[in-house]
């Protein structure tokens, strides 16, 4: 939210309440696409005729590709940190934008950015210290790079703001090519 703030466009916020598991060995592109567009269903199923709707979702992908999500607990957030501490990941974001109409809705863009995020190595005491803040209990990798961990954060190649959850860049292109963003 506050980051949508930032482009001084007025929003209401509608949280989607859906499964967000993984599904078999889905990729994590093809998952970001599924979630992205169950959010988007789930969405504008309820949402006025005229609206403008962006939803988005961010995953964390650790080195070797397996997706980090929210931790369940204190101990796996500890358990992805230590996978990333020396090494670097990557953060994905995709969003979508769509127009609701009478008969439903119309996607009318939809985007992943790509981060890459270098921690430095960390101790097992950095992680504990880290976890036991619990800054990064509701965050994808079990991580806020807007907090504390942004101690650990040697190199970042790509959106900081993608990292945090939302690429504000790509997404004021995508809205001015809509005409919704002016210039």
């Amino acid at each position: 939210m506050e980051l949508l703030g930032r482009l001084g466009l007025p929003f209401v916020v509608k949280p989607a309440n859906i499964d967000e598991s993984m599904k078999g060995d889905e990729s994590p592109s093809r998952y970001l696409e599924r979630i992205v567009l169950a959010k988007m269903e789930a969405v504008c199923s309820d949402a006025t005729p005229g609206a403008g709707v962006l939803v988005a979702d961010t995953i964390v992908i650790a080195p070797g590709g397996n997706i980090l999500g929210k931790p369940v607990d204190d101990d796996e957030a500890g358990s992805m940190i230590a996978r990333l501490a020396g090494a670097t990941h990557e953060v994905a974001t995709r969003f979508a934008i769509a127009g609701v109409g009478a008969n439903g809705f119309s996607v009318l863009c939809a985007q992943t950015a790509v981060t890459r995020v270098t921690f430095r190595a960390l101790s097992p005491s950095e992680i504990l210290d880290y976890v036991a803040t619990g800054e990064g209990r509701d965050k994808a990798g079990g991580y806020a790079v807007q907090g504390l961990a942004a101690a650990f954060v040697e190199r970042i190649d790509g959106s900081f703001t993608n990292v945090v959850g939302l690429p504000l860049s790509e997404l004021c292109v995508a809205l001015r090519a809509l005409g919704w963003l002016g210039a």
